[in-house]
């Protein structure tokens, strides 16, 4: 459920301004309302963040590690000190990488003369005997006169590398002289490369001390919501400074206000408690069971936070994901795979941390729900096995068309559902009746759909399925707009907005026809584990080296399968829920998360 929340105006003298803060973040209950704040510490610490950030980000790549003598590299460092040895670190590398691309480059430009000192040759020339290298086009080497004292010293299908002796050649350029031998850049470049070795070596072993940087943000962030506070308060000035106000807006849930209530006097707080008004966006603070609460994960995952005055669909989402995953997945064996893993991770987690986190709970239940689907239809990784253990239990599931009367039928009872949500909290104004109106269509359009995409025959359409249509459409009208005044104007106000309700009417009819994706992709699934079987069958057919490739592609076929099923549930599972669903309820996902102003971690010294 959305936990109500309470609005609450704080005002504190400006002198204790700090003092109350500090206060008020040890009581960690108010969310504060987000203000603009400038000031030079706050531009500071920001800084510090950017840069901190950067510093765990040069680590990412890098496992955790020691040096050899078995002490952290950057023993007794704290973390701005650690932040400060990463960057100089990193900007050595990126200089020597700079340095690493010029030489080797001066290296390729000049390799084909070989090794030789371009020192050397300055002193001959002037002592007066030049030696001037040439890269020469083919043609233009041939071109040469006999007269001309030209020393080929290598050459490749378009140029003839060499020198002149005396004097240089009319018409061409010489080639610039190097600064070092090819020896000499041989040795820079290996210097620069042991370098780049040995620092990558540090970040190896300065990734130990993660914990200590992750720290140290931590502190930042924290400073920086206290300083955001701070400034973002509003201030009156009284006659005196001394007599100046200040004082901050925030959101408390409604069950915690009695702590604010009881801090207030005893730090000397005036504070006033009211009712979020229409205008306000307090946060969202969604508290449910410890099975309903499995869900979370997956809201984690996709950043989706309802606003404050929408819907918890928690429950009624873990119950429709659920079928949809099962139906994807479609087979007991990749179930007992899945059940296996959140197994294994589970009481690695149990082990590691003494808790198990909510997401591997939620894939064990989905691993459940996909093994009783399975053990319902009979498949167990698409295996035809002669055996009563291995039969389905409701024989009818294995027949498509019913199937796809199931996802209908799964269909139109979670639209259902929804405007039933919607009837419920429009109730007592008229506006229920349009989405009671609604509702009736939604029915009419589930036998329409029934008999233009299943059978005409089997699943005709009901006498009163067009009534509950048109009907139901018309109810819309006139009561979708009925928010109080003139009855007969808000009639026309819905009857103005004609060719969207239509158009949104024609969108619930393929909503419903949309849920034939889980019977499809399922589908999918058994069709591409039955091929991978009969591969592998095939080839174990043909001796002992055929029974291990068979092996090999029963293991890759299934595994790629299972990642595409995994795929499909985000694709569609997901979809069928946040926007079929939640569209019907009009939700918009615009919420923000409760963050209350509070101590979250211990600043490192």
């Amino acid at each position: 459920m959305i936990v109500p929340m309470k609005k609450v105006y704080l005002v504190v003298s400006d002198k204790s301004r700090d003092i109350s803060l500090e206060k008020l973040r040890e009581l960690g209950v108010v969310h504060l309302e987000k203000r603009n704040a400038v000031s030079d510490s706050l531009t500071q610490l920001l800084e510090r963040k950017t840069k901190t950030e950067s510093a765990l980000g040069l680590l990412q790549s890098y496992q955790q590690g020691k040096d050899a003598g078995g002490r952290s590299a950057a023993a007794g460092l704290n973390g701005q000190e650690l932040v400060s040895r990463l960057f100089a670190l990193a900007e050595e590398r990126k200089a020597l990488q700079e340095q690493l691309v010029t030489y080797t480059k001066e290296r390729s430009r000049i390799e084909k003369w070989g090794d030789f000192s371009p020192a050397a040759l300055k002193e001959l020339a002037g002592r007066g005997l030049a030696i001037i290298p040439y890269s020469l086009p083919a043609r233009s080497y041939e071109n040469l006169g006999k007269e001309q004292r030209f020393i080929v010293i290598a050459r490749d299908k378009s140029t003839v590398y060499g020198v002149a002796a005396g004097q240089e050649l009319p018409g061409e350029i010489p080639f610039p002289l190097p600064e070092y031998s090819l020896s000499e850049l041989d040795r820079l470049i290996a210097g620069i490369e042991s370098r780049m070795a040995d620092i990558e070596k540090q970040f190896a072993a300065l990734s130990v001390e993660k914990g200590i940087i992750q720290a140290e943000l931590d502190g930042i962030l924290q400073d920086i919501e206290f300083q955001t506070a701070k400034f973002g308060m509003d201030t009156v000035a009284g006659e005196s400074g001394e007599f100046a106000i200040s004082w901050l807006v925030g959101y408390v849930p409604h069950d915690q206000v009695g702590a604010l209530k009881r801090a207030a006097p005893e730090n000397s707080w005036a504070l006033l408690v009211t009712e979020p008004g229409k205008d306000d966006n307090p946060p969202t603070l969604v508290r449910n069971n410890a099975l309903v609460r499995l869900i979370q994960p997956l809201f984690k995952m996709l950043g989706t936070t309802p606003g404050y005055r929408e819907y918890d669909i928690s429950l009624s989402y873990l119950i429709f994901f659920s079928f949809f995953f099962a139906m994807i997945f479609g087979d007991a064996g990749y179930g007992a795979i899945l059940f296996i893993l959140a197994l294994i991770f589970g009481i690695k987690s149990k082990k590691a941390s003494g808790t198990i986190p909510d997401g591997i709970l939620l894939l064990g239940a989905l691993s459940l729900t996909t093994i009783i689907w399975g053990a319902l239809t009979g498949s167990f990784f698409a295996l035809k096995i002669d055996h009563p253990f291995f039969q389905p239990k409701l024989p009818f599931l294995k027949e498509e068309q019913n199937v796809k009367w199931l996802c209908f039928i799964v269909g139109a009872g979670q639209i259902i559902l929804a405007h039933l949500k919607n009837i419920k909290r429009a109730f007592p104004s008229l506006i229920f009746l349009a989405q009671a109106g609604w509702l009736a269509m939604v029915v009419g359009l589930y036998f329409l759909v029934l008999n233009l995409v299943l059978s005409s025959q089997e699943f005709p359409i009901p006498s009163f399925g067009i009534y509950l249509i048109a009907g139901g459409l018309g109810m819309f009208f006139i009561f979708s707009e009925q928010r109080g005044g003139n009855f007969l104007k808000n009639v026309g106000k819905g009857f103005a907005n004609f060719l969207p309700t239509f158009l949104s009417a024609v969108g619930s009819f393929s909503d419903i026809i949309s849920y034939i994706r889980l019977f499809a992709v399922g589908l999918a699934g058994a069709v591409i584990a039955q091929s991978f079987n009969e591969m592998a069958g095939g080839a174990m057919a043909a001796g002992p080296v055929g029974m291990a490739g068979g092996v090999l592609i029963l293991v890759f076929g299934h595994g790629l399968n299972l990642a595409m099923n995994a795929l499909s549930v985000i694709v569609h599972g997901v979809r069928l829920n946040l926007l079929e669903y939640a569209g019907h309820l009009g939700m918009e996902w615009s919420g923000h998360g409760y963050s209350p102003f509070a101590l979250k971690s211990k600043k490192q010294g």
